[in-house]
């Protein structure tokens, strides 16, 4: 497996910490509002990087956080805390905020097909062992107090601070990450926040600094360390968590164990929407739910996914959406074929499971290659519909497909009594007996059952 390393910048071979395990950390999503098909693009990347690292033969230890508080408005520790925003706009607590879109966001993954994570851990489930890891950086000598605001990590105790993102700290404009009076340093980031003196939040703890709440960044390094160790072999997210969240990740858990915190960093790129960034102001923000609502399985939206790879910019329009459902429509009209060989030519049934599982994994194993892996199936597609693929073979291939992508295939044989009314309607074709014919199709049509007229005779699909 080779997979593209942000902290190298070069595409590197995976060679696990442990043996054949491999542990994996994915910066999870912010719960104060609903998902839009932006923040699941990032999600299904990984997910695919599991399916590929499995299919590999690894054995992968996956953790999820749930960030359920501290995550500010902004990057630079100032604006309200999106719960607290999210618990304003619904006149709700932010508690009930976050158990509502948790609960709409396990409903949507599983919808997507998504693996779950091995360990779900909501960012307020670990408030002792954040506190605990802040009281360690505190006792290190890493973090300093700005009155009424709360505890910051001087970043210039580390020789190495921005690495990952290649920053040039001493060429920042004065300003970019320093909105709070009485930072040291322009990059100097909030472990814990106190809470205001005027207003209580629904969310506060009480700690050696004060009541208040932890930083944002703080969570990451605590569920990953407290779930797969001091050490992982690959952190995702996606690329605007380069320079802030994941660089300060980065500082503090390596300024308690003092190790690299993780082998890789892979980031996937951002989907735009009809050619422009998501923004509710654009009136472009769509849901999985608006896609449902269209009448499009969630199968196409991963194709749409998958049709581009994880580290290229997407653009979602409804005709790219369309382009690929019918994609996914003609693999499966392919795989129906299985049932069917008996109108099918099979002088040329030159593909067989194996080639093609080896060629899949050689996709996948290549940076997680998805594009060229669906243009795999293109083909596959192609020769079955030719009649030149055993059924057996696309039996196997579908379960690749199913078990390697996420994306079902397969598909059911028809009944006889439909079977017997697609034999009629050869018949009446043969009789030149157009308006049967167009009868039988239309019956059909209405089960859900669609045909492909070919000189070897009428292919059937489910439509």
């Amino acid at each position: 497996m080779k997979l593209y390393n942000t902290l190298t910048r070069s595409i590197d071979e995976l060679k696990p910490l442990r043996g054949n395990n491999v542990k994996i950390y994915t910066c999870g999503l912010t719960v104060y509002s609903q998902p839009h098909i932006g923040n699941w693009l990032g999600y299904i990347y990984w997910d695919e990087l599991v399916r590929a690292l499995r299919a590999e033969g690894y054995a992968v230890e996956r953790t999820q956080n749930i960030t359920d508080v501290g995550h500010l408005t902004s990057d630079d520790d100032n604006g309200e805390d999106k719960m607290e925003k999210g618990a304003h706009r619904e006149g709700i607590t932010a508690w009930d905020v976050a158990s509502k879109y948790i609960a709409i966001a396990e409903k949507e993954s599983a919808a997507l097909g998504l693996l779950p994570a091995d360990h779900l851990v909501r960012a307020t489930d670990m408030i002792p062992q954040q506190i605990a890891f802040a009281q360690e950086l505190d006792s290190k000598g890493f973090l300093y107090e700005i009155s009424g605001d709360g505890m910051y990590f001087d970043t210039a105790k580390l020789h190495d601070y921005g690495e990952l993102a290649r920053l040039d700290i001493e060429g920042l404009a004065a300003g970019a990450r320093v909105s709070v009076e009485g930072k040291r340093n322009i990059t100097d980031f909030a472990v814990w926040k106190f809470s205001p003196t005027d207003v209580k939040r629904d969310m506060e703890w009480d700690s050696p600094w004060g009541k208040g709440f932890p930083g944002w960044h703080l969570e990451c390094s605590v569920i990953a360390r407290e779930t797969l160790g001091d050490q992982i072999d690959i952190h995702t997210g996606g690329i605007d968590h380069i320079p802030v969240h994941h660089t300060n990740e980065i500082a503090q858990t390596e300024a308690i164990t003092g190790k690299p915190f993780s082998q890789f960093w892979v980031h996937n790129n951002h989907l735009k929407s009809d050619g422009t960034k998501i923004s509710k102001s654009l009136g472009n923000v769509y849901t999985l739910k608006d896609i449902q609502d269209r009448g499009y399985d969630l199968a196409a939206f991963r194709v749409f996914a998958l049709g581009k790879h994880y580290r290229t910019e997407g653009n979602f329009t409804w005709e790219n959406l369309e382009a690929a459902a019918n994609r996914l429509q003609r693999w499966r009209e392919a795989m129906a074929t299985r049932w069917q060989e008996q109108v099918l030519p099979t002088a040329e049934q030159d593909i067989n499971g194996h080639d093609f599982e080896e060629e899949l994994y050689a996709a996948l194993a290549d940076d997680l290659n998805t594009p060229k892996a669906l243009q795999l199936i293109d083909g596959i597609a192609d020769k079955a519909l030719a009649g030149a693929v055993c059924g057996s073979c696309l039996d196997t291939v579908a379960e690749f497909v199913s078990k390697y992508l996420g994306i079902v295939t397969s598909v059911a044989d028809i009944t006889n009594d439909q079977k017997k009314t697609i034999a009629t309607r050869e018949t009446a074709r043969a009789n030149k007996d157009w308006a049967t014919s167009d009868q039988l199709r239309d019956k059909l049509a209405e089960q859900g059952i669609g045909l492909r007229d070919t000189p070897h005779g009428s292919l059937w699909y489910r439509s």
